[in-house]
């Protein structure tokens, strides 16, 4: 169902930052993004230790970061509409409040659903957040000058928060417990909302409609189908309850798409999809980022349980990979795709990646780091060569009126294709790694101590099916790169940037001019949401 929200534009304008500690507001922005990013990938390093404390089965754990990124990514969208809707400051405080108290249940969670249902309602408070402190962010600092210098810092935030989650976690979870990497946001929440509650203004209510049915449509299905996929690799196929799980995901999939058909404000109007080159960048970034986060998942676990490192090393043995992001993407996006066009550069970046992973699949129990580098090195240097011209792929055309959908959908695209391609690796894994890999884990969970033999079939068990879940990953990499290949039309680096900037015809000049008379800041929030989540090392790796 479509619901009506009574709310009326207020009547004051937003404080202006002059009068409201510019600073500040700033700082509970960037804050509040780092909690979101620092959630991605601080979780990641904790897992091994989650595993053994809650009784997780190897295929079990991956729904540690997918009740995340299913939340996160599911309700996005949504959240986004209500900041327009209800009035963003009461969102972002809604969404930092419940964010803290998930937190807080998860960091006491005695038993791994508990921890489960926490980390969905962290994706919550995560899906109501983040949109509407970046709106803030823009609404707020409306002189050019002024928002230039607070994305910068935004985006900043957003790219070095996830390697400052790699090193926090591996410390918290070395020095303190597994437990703190959930406590951590507490305090922080606290203060935020505190500060918030002083300083952040109000901002100008608008009435619409929310698309209730299509957001939990499209949630419940995807997630549907990630745990028909991550039952199946536990279960088998042919189990009941398996066959089940796909057929309602199909109904419920099938039910989001007959919605969004009719809807009068569809939370993903489905004319986005229309232009082929916008919908093979859809479809790309879903299977590079579906490799990425096997890339941290099986990566996390193989540096900690085989090699023996403890989680501090760990989250530093992902700096190389975070580094080569950050200098790739910088010369994407400034000399290369100038020069040489970005179809071009996506392709060659997606290639890259895909060698990276490739030579992940001949690691083994005898592997050293230098072995490791090379392989994070290249995978983090192609991601950095593609998410730049794979972005601008995405949001190249789309009408103004469109333009907060169809930068929310790339987010989307990036936590959903994220869930669902770490579900069909673990069950790849599952599958090839075979009962011998939770031996030694069930016998921690009874209180027993596994024998050395168990834990040696353990360790073969999960290397054999690590390698072959890398081998799958490399996979959605080429496929990735061969689909931009054939399918993309022409580079849109190549296009007239006057057919780039404003829609082709008359009426839609109009409503162009429209939109920039009105002060309609949507694509550059979207825009930018798009472009700090790229620029972050996912943690599961999204938000």
């Amino acid at each position: 169902m479509t619901t009506q929200s009574s709310a009326t534009q207020s009547a004051a304008p937003p404080t202006t930052p002059t009068s409201r500690r510019p600073g500040i507001i700033l700082g509970v922005v960037l804050i509040s993004q780092l909690m979101v990013v620092l959630d991605a990938t601080i979780v990641n390093i904790a897992l091994p230790d989650i595993k053994n404390a809650l009784g997780f089965s190897s295929t079990g754990l991956s729904w540690v970061i997918n009740a995340y990124t299913l939340a996160f990514g599911g309700l996005l969208l949504l959240g986004a509409r209500a900041g327009d809707i209800l009035g963003r400051r009461r969102v972002f405080l809604a969404g930092i409040s419940l964010f803290t108290l998930a937190s807080m249940s998860g960091g006491v969670a005695a038993s791994s659903t508990e921890l489960l249902i926490a980390r969905g309602l962290q994706g919550i408070g995560a899906a109501l957040a983040a949109p509407s402190a970046l709106a803030l962010l823009m609404t707020l600092f409306p002189e050019a000058r002024e928002r230039t210098k607070a994305l910068g810092w935004y985006t900043a935030v957003s790219i070095g928060g996830s390697a400052v989650g790699l090193i926090v976690g591996g410390m918290l979870t070395q020095w303190v417990s597994w437990r703190w990497v959930l406590f951590i946001n507490v305090p922080i929440g606290i203060a935020l909302l505190l500060v918030s509650l002083r300083v952040i203004p109000d901002t100008a209510r608008h009435p619409g409609r929310f698309d209730l049915t299509g957001a939990l449509t499209s949630t419940l299905g995807m997630g549907t189908l990630v745990y028909s996929l991550v039952r199946a690799a536990s279960d088998g196929w042919g189990d009941p309850l398996t066959l089940t799980g796909f057929a309602v995901a199909v109904v419920l999939l099938g039910a989001f798409v007959a919605t969004e058909l009719r809807a009068s404000s569809p939370i993903t109007p489905l004319r986005l999809f229309a232009d082929r080159n916008r919908a093979t960048s859809y479809l790309a970034r879903l299977l590079l980022v579906a490799g990425m986060f096997g890339v941290f998942f099986f990566l996390t676990q193989f540096l900690q349980d085989i090699l023996g490192y403890s989680p501090v090393v760990t989250g530093l043995a992902f700096l190389p990979l975070t580094v080569a992001l950050f200098v790739a993407s910088q010369a994407s996006a400034r000399v290369l795709t100038r020069r040489i066009g970005e179809k071009p550069v996506l392709v060659a970046g997606l290639l890259t990646s895909t060698v990276g992973l490739f030579w992940l699949t001949s690691l083994s129990a005898d592997s050293s780091y230098l072995q490791l580098l090379g392989p994070l090195l290249l995978f983090g240097m192609g991601n950095g060569l593609a998410f730049v011209p794979l972005t601008s792929l995405s949001l190249a055309g789309v009408a103004p009126k469109d333009a907060g959908a169809g930068s929310g959908l790339v987010n989307v695209t990036q936590q959903v294709g994220g869930a669902m391609g770490l579900a069909v690796l673990i069950t790849v894994f599952a599958q090839t790694a075979g009962p011998n890999v939770n031996a030694a884990s069930a016998a921690l969970a009874a209180g027993r101590q596994p024998s050395a033999a168990a834990i040696e079939s353990a360790h073969q068990a999960y290397i054999l099916g690590a390698d072959r879940a890398f081998g799958w990953a490399a996979a959605f990499l080429a496929a990735a790169a061969i689909l931009v290949a054939v399918l993309v039309r022409r580079p849109v680096a190549d296009e007239p940037a006057a057919e780039r900037s404003a829609p082709a015809g008359r009426a839609d000049e109009d409503e162009w001019s429209e939109d920039q008379r009105s002060g309609d800041d949507d694509f550059a929030v979207g825009e930018l949401l798009v472009a700090s989540e790229d620029g972050a090392v996912p943690g599961s790796a999204i938000a």
